[in-house]
């Protein structure tokens, strides 16, 4: 089934950003081999699951609000002003585009989501002593957050208070 990407109009069943013509120009440009060796569909399922990412890991961050309540995806979106300029609400911002690009990429590699677990560092079973690891990130994509962040409130543990 072919990829329903979203323009900006909130197209009915929109299920990506980017389309996979977009996403490989702006990836092997970019020098990522990966997604080049890999096929039509599979760049499609992981763009699917790039956008399906960024709509568990960003909803309820975005700035701005929802330009229709029954459009699929968390953009297009109105009221926004990124890097001091005016954001149009009949658009997806490159920044956007890019991120679900990477986040494609990356889903080739594995799950954007696994579930979180602490290694273990050192374990002892006499006087039972543990130590675990302190480095719990909960999001590995620096440079998808960098991307994004002109279009996100607050950290990642935060939320808008509206009174």
């Amino acid at each position: 089934m072919a990829l329903t990407v979203e323009d900006g109009t909130g197209v009915a069943g929109a299920e990506s950003y980017i389309s996979v013509a977009a996403a490989s120009t702006y990836l092997a440009d970019r020098g990522y081999e990966a997604w080049g060796d890999t096929s039509d569909p599979s760049r499609e399922r992981a763009l699917r699951l790039a956008t399906d990412y960024m709509a568990q890991a960003y909803r309820g961050r975005w700035r701005g609000q929802r330009v229709a309540s029954d459009q699929p995806l968390d953009w297009p979106r109105r009221q926004i002003v990124a890097d001091g300029y005016y954001v149009e609400p009949n658009s997806i911002p490159q920044d956007i585009q890019r991120a679900c690009a990477l986040l494609a990429l990356r889903s080739l590699d594995g799950d954007l989501t696994p579930d979180l677990a602490r290694k273990t560092l050192r374990e002892s079973v006499g006087s039972i002593e543990v130590e675990y690891d302190g480095d719990e990130r909960t999001n590995p994509y620096r440079a998808v957050e960098r991307l994004l962040s002109p279009y996100l409130m607050g950290l990642p543990n935060q939320v808008a208070l509206v009174r």
